[in-house]
């Protein structure tokens, strides 16, 4: 008996076997699926740590790359990481570790990425999520005040009402973010609107621009959610936040 790895129904499968001894064995287990989840601008793939590891923990492959100039990549920032570059590295992450049938979620700024993605690879893309996407033209003020021009410092946790507990953390965790990421034109073939489940969730305890998006999300048919916490879903309830994933992809 076997199964498709990627079958989103998560069905329980129960295998028997003879060992040599002649005594019998069994072995059950979920299917998994495996989920890339990208983080959002001036972040890492340190914020979804919790995430991760509740997926993992339910069985599943979770990866969660670190765009290039982020993070503890932060060392390859430069004017010549763009959009694409972004793109590039999420893009190439499902090439090369040869996913299919995946989940894929964005937040915030990774929304975009995750949509340019699915729009290349389509049909290797299960299930797209946005969260919380944003089209980030405030930037240019911040470049041009404190980052030469060119990047854009991180915005204090607090604007985005970040947990107490977690906000200061953030705050030394987020590094500059390059502002021509935000300023380059989509370029969208409409593929990524083939993907057969797609879904928005929204923080409703955020005040951001936000209600634009979660309303489109309905006019064009995706399923929406909303959870009651600051802009960094995955830090503010990674438990709700991961049980929607597994339920909704």
């Amino acid at each position: 008996m076997s199964a498709r790895r990627g079958d989103p129904r998560r069905r329980l499968f129960t295998f028997s076997g003879t060992r040599r001894e002649g005594r019998r064995h069994r072995w059950e287990y979920f299917a998994m699926t495996d989920f890339v989840l990208i983080h959002g601008a001036w972040h890492g793939s340190w914020c979804w740590a919790r995430v991760r590891r509740l997926l993992a923990d339910a069985g599943h492959r979770v990866f969660t790359p670190t765009l290039t100039g982020l993070g503890e990549r932060s060392h390859l920032l430069s004017r010549d990481v763009g959009l694409d570059t972004h793109i590039a590295d999420v893009a190439n992450l499902v090439i090369w570790e040869e996913l299919r049938d995946i989940v894929l979620v964005g937040h915030s700024y990774g929304g975009a990425i995750a949509r340019h993605v699915a729009d290349k690879l389509r049909d290797r893309i299960r299930s797209l999520v946005d969260y919380q996407a944003d089209n980030g033209k405030i930037q240019r003020e911040l470049a041009v005040a404190h980052g030469d021009g060119w990047k854009v410092p991180p915005i204090p946790a607090s604007i985005f009402a970040v947990n107490a507990a977690d906000a200061g953390w953030v705050d030394g965790q987020c590094t500059m973010h390059p502002l021509s990421t935000f300023e380059a034109p989509a370029r969208l073939s409409g593929a990524c609107d083939g993907v057969a489940n797609i879904g928005y969730i929204v923080a409703r305890g955020f005040e951001g621009p936000f209600d634009q998006f979660y309303v489109r999300a309905g006019e064009r048919g995706w399923w929406r959610e909303e959870l009651a916490c600051g802009h960094d879903v995955m830090l503010d309830m990674p438990d709700e936040l991961t049980a929607l994933l597994l339920q909704r992809t």
